[in-house]
């Protein structure tokens, strides 16, 4: 799917210039960013999930540890 991405000038510089420290197009840097936002924020999901999980089943231990 086709998008316009629209950067204010300081974003495009600094999209370019990690685009030029990587040696690929500013498309594949913008495009990789966006993969690794997504893939930051499920791994955030699962490790309040796990938190959550830990925290039910280990109640009576939390509970005695903070006494």
């Amino acid at each position: 799917m086709a998008m316009t991405l629209r950067l204010t000038d300081e974003e495009t510089r600094l999209l370019r210039e990690q685009a030029a420290r990587e040696s690929r197009s500013m498309h594949e840097v913008a495009r990789l960013a966006v993969l690794a936002r997504a893939a930051a924020g499920e791994r955030a999901e699962w490790i309040a999930r796990q938190v959550d999980d830990i925290a039910e089943r280990d109640a009576d231990l939390l509970a005695r540890l903070a006494k």
